[in-house]
């Protein structure tokens, strides 16, 4: 379990396959079963992204789309901008 959490810490994307992988290399004795067992234990989860995450929340506003008659004839005049998350080592940008 010790060896578990080090490796979860390590790399927190790695759910029970990946970890017995993982495991394995390192010539560890282990079996999926026994190691999805252990994850639950502790109470670890992969990080990953969740399903749904762009359906909105009925609560949510409806912001009107200021730009829809707006004539663009000049440089500089609308900037936009996206929202991208980058997944990195300890969750996401």
């Amino acid at each position: 379990m010790r060896v578990i959490d080090e490796t979860y810490l390590a790399y927190p994307a790695f759910g029970s396959r990946q970890m017995t992988r993982w495991l394995r290399r390192k010539k560890e004795l282990v079996n999926r079963k026994r190691v999805r067992r252990l994850i639950q234990q502790v109470g670890l989860e992969a990080i990953y992204p969740k399903p749904n995450l762009s359906r909105k929340h009925p609560q949510d506003p409806v912001f009107r789309y200021l730009l829809r008659r707006l004539v663009i004839d000049r440089p500089n005049q609308v900037w936009a901008m996206d929202i991208t998350y980058l997944p990195i080592q300890g969750g996401f940008i």
